[in-house]
């Protein structure tokens, strides 16, 4: 399972330019199944959990992203191993794709 933290870069002012094609990357990550949850950091920028591929193909996927392709952002990427979760997020626990 991955966190990545999309944290505003350079080119933050040209956000709203690729503010569709990344609302797109974004939605292609739900469908593939990799994207749980999405949203926003109180210091700017915005933050994907992500589960169900390695890190390198999370940092492919990333790496498609518009926003990082434009220094709209930069991205962290971080593996995590999760130890414990609500029965709900079950599923989250045991990834071997980190």
């Amino acid at each position: 399972m991955h966190i990545i933290l999309l944290k505003f870069g350079d080119n933050k002012e040209s956000a709203k330019k690729y503010m569709e094609t990344h609302n797109s990357w974004i939605s292609s990550g739900f469908s593939d199944g990799v994207f749980q949850c999405v949203g926003s950091l109180d210091s700017g920028g915005g933050f994907i959990i992500a589960h169900g591929e390695s890190t390198d193909a999370i940092h492919k996927r990333v790496a498609e992203d518009p926003f990082a392709q434009h220094a709209v952002v930069t991205p962290e990427v971080h593996a995590i191993d999760v130890k414990r979760t609500v029965p709900q997020l079950d599923y989250f626990q045991n990834n071997h794709h980190q």
